[in-house]
């Protein structure tokens, strides 16, 4: 009995784990393949209504509100696309020149003053201490410079590897504009024909996937919706305390940063505070830390909360999807593992699958 539960155990543990794998693959090599069309599919299921609209109040064919329609979205994500990249080139660029300037009229006075007071310090207690800090002096001045031409040379490569995704990023967009205008133009027909190939038990369980994925994303919004008034509140009042001028301007800017995980509130607070540490100005360094660190530990704390409230789920569970969705996929994955993870609670709640008991 034992041996047969064992063997029952294994089974099912491998089916499990050869399932999740097969996802995982799907996941981070397959949608890539076809991700043009399901983001076409998904900017014209956006306009499936606002087509209806202007068809109805202009008197148009479908075909032609469709095409005035997604010519215009279009246009305005590659518009913002682009100057949003232009600025961001420019900036980087400024940057990149200016980084060696900065670090020999800012950076490297500085440094060599904090070592000149040491050394002095030292030969007060022990001369022969002089001959090591000077080599330590020299090695750390030697670690900047080297840390500086990094960054400049990191910088130059980022861009370029930027560039040089640029041409097959742009193939994928004329794919997705092609198959948006397409899928517009016929949308009942394509979305018929595909449900057409599904059995009535698993269109139901699409249709009502569909309605819980709307329901879950809306949830979301308002959950970082939420945070990101936090995050603005926290900052304002902490960046007003410690004496920064015009703060709820910074505040605005830092908090919508705080909502992109790569970058967050520490893409700012972090260097702000080092730079003001090697300007000597220390009471404002440590406040900027402290400020930062609390802001941190508080999103920490509400954002399981927050979200797993929203979209139905325990905040250890959402935490828990949070970051292996992080390990796992990225960016993509902080935001999907939850998702899909409320979706096949409530599933599960209604009976559709069993997979929680």
């Amino acid at each position: 009995m034992n041996i047969e539960k064992r063997r029952q155990f294994i089974i099912n543990f491998l089916y499990c784990f050869i399932i999740a794998a097969i996802i995982y693959v799907i996941l981070k090599y397959g949608i890539s393949l076809i991700f043009p069309f399901i983001f076409g599919f998904l900017v014209a299921y956006m306009l499936k209504k606002p087509i209806a609209f202007l068809s109805k109040k202009l008197h148009l064919k479908r075909p032609f509100a469709a095409i005035i329609l997604v010519v215009i979205f279009y246009a305005i994500i590659v518009t913002i696309f682009s100057v949003i990249s232009v600025k961001l080139f420019v900036a980087a660029k400024d940057f990149v020149f200016r980084l060696p300037q900065i670090y020999s009229k800012d950076i490297q006075p500085v440094i060599s003053n904090i070592f000149d007071d040491i050394e002095e310090y030292a030969s007060r207690i022990d001369p022969s201490l002089i001959a090591s800090l000077e080599e330590v002096s020299s090695g750390f001045m030697q670690s900047i410079s080297n840390l500086i031409s990094n960054i400049s040379v990191g910088m130059v490569t980022a861009v370029s590897g930027y560039a040089s995704s640029l041409p097959v990023f742009i193939v994928k967009l004329l794919i997705a504009i092609i198959a948006t205008f397409f899928i517009a133009v016929d949308y009942h027909t394509v979305s018929s024909f595909l449900l057409r190939q599904l059995s009535d038990k698993r269109r139901a369980m699409l249709l009502n996937i569909k309605n819980q994925l709307l329901t879950t994303l809306s949830g979301y919004g308002k959950s970082y919706a939420l945070i990101l008034g936090i995050t603005f509140l926290e900052l304002s009042l902490g960046l007003s305390i410690i004496g920064v001028k015009n703060a709820v301007y910074i505040a605005i800017l830092i908090a919508l940063l705080d909502i992109l995980p790569v970058l967050g509130t520490g893409s700012v607070m972090i260097p702000w505070a080092v730079i003001s540490l090697i300007q000597g100005n220390y009471p404002m360094a440590v406040k900027l830390l402290i400020l930062y660190v609390a802001i941190t530990v508080i999103r920490n704390v509400i954002e399981p909360r927050i979200v797993g409230n929203q979209v139905g789920l325990h905040p250890m569970a959402t935490l828990f999807a949070m970051f292996v969705g992080t390990q796992l996929f990225g960016i993509i994955g902080l935001f999907g593992l939850p998702i899909t993870l409320a979706l096949l609670k409530n599933m599960n709640d209604k009976g559709l699958i069993h997979i929680f008991k």
